[in-house]
């Protein structure tokens, strides 16, 4: 393996995210080049912070009372 490599730690500091949330997404595939060796894993330097999936629009917010306004109808 050529090229510079940086820690979970590292990653983790600068995208503000535990080292935790991390190594979850090395294991899903969601970091390209990411690579585990052993136990550890080792990221690209260049890697770019995947796009985060979750709902943030407030779409969902109170779903449960919406879906019982409709089936209570």
């Amino acid at each position: 393996m050529t090229g510079q490599f940086k820690s979970i730690r590292d990653f983790a500091e600068q995208w503000g995210i535990s080292p935790r949330t991390v190594r979850n997404m090395c294991a899903k595939g969601k970091i390209p080049g990411a690579e585990k060796i052993g136990r550890d894993w080792i990221i690209p330097a260049n890697a770019e912070r995947p796009k985060d999936g979750r709902v943030t629009s407030g779409e969902y917010i109170n779903w449960r009372n919406k879906r019982e306004e409709v089936t209570n109808g």
